[in-house]
């Protein structure tokens, strides 16, 4: 089978196009779904894009988590379905209460862009299996809201109970607590990052590495993991 990847566009998603494409470097069938609608046509997993939907107003993500589709991804991530938000889809996935904390504006007060080095801290994912706990890869980053915050108890459940994927490496780009760059829920198929893994798929222009300039592919098995988590559960 063939797995089909919704791609959720927002008012100011900026990287779902991205998003589709990696879908389809990777093997899967991107599809391609409104916010406005109730219908996720069938797919197997869905992507929340990054941008900047509703302009940002209110709160990054915020407006969005109210968005009438999100009911159907709510109901479908309750039921396993593989759900991935980057960047501003990772802030919508903690303003519906999908995934726990909440993200403000970095520490320094400005937005950044670079290629940023993480640590795998969870490979047991339907997002990250392809990858093995330890692994370092460099996904490119770019936000102004990408601070994690949660409080005390929250803080030590997600870290006790190993719903941090990944943390960064290096350097803590935006003051997030305890250097989470990214989350899981406890069903592990739901996941959120601030990195954009749709930007390092294809040779020349991922990032760039020891062996040549942007030829880091390291988001690419984010999507693979996907990939095989809806074959393997169909089989």
């Amino acid at each position: 089978m063939t797995a089909r990847i919704g791609v959720i566009t927002f008012p100011g998603s900026l990287d779902d196009r991205d998003a589709q494409r990696a879908i389809r470097l990777a093997g899967g069938e991107p599809v391609a779904l409104w916010h406005g609608e109730h219908d996720l046509k069938g797919v197997d997993a869905l992507v929340l894009p990054g941008g900047f939907s509703y302009g940002d107003y209110l709160r990054a993500g915020a407006i969005a988590a109210f968005a009438p589709i999100m009911a159907e991804v709510k109901d479908a991530a309750g039921k396993g379905m593989p759900v991935l938000g980057i960047c501003n889809g990772f802030q919508m996935l903690v303003e519906a209460h999908l995934l726990p904390g909440g993200l403000i504006r970095n520490a320094h007060q400005q937005f950044i862009r670079r290629d940023q080095r993480l640590r795998v801290e969870n490979a047991s994912t339907a997002w990250t299996s392809d990858f093995a706990e330890g692994d370092e890869i460099v996904i490119p980053l770019k936000n102004a809201d990408g601070g994690y915050i949660a409080d005390a108890e929250t803080l030590a459940r997600v870290n006790g109970e190993g719903l941090v994927t990944f943390r960064y490496v290096g350097v803590n780009p935006n003051g997030s607590l305890d250097d989470i760059a990214g989350l899981t829920n406890e069903r592990g198929n739901v996941v959120g990052l601030m990195p954009h893994p749709e930007h390092a798929v294809e040779p020349g222009f991922g990032p760039g590495t020891a062996a040549a300039m942007r030829s880091g592919v390291d988001g690419l098995g984010f999507f693979t993991s996907a990939i095989a988590a809806v074959v393997g559960a169909a089989a």
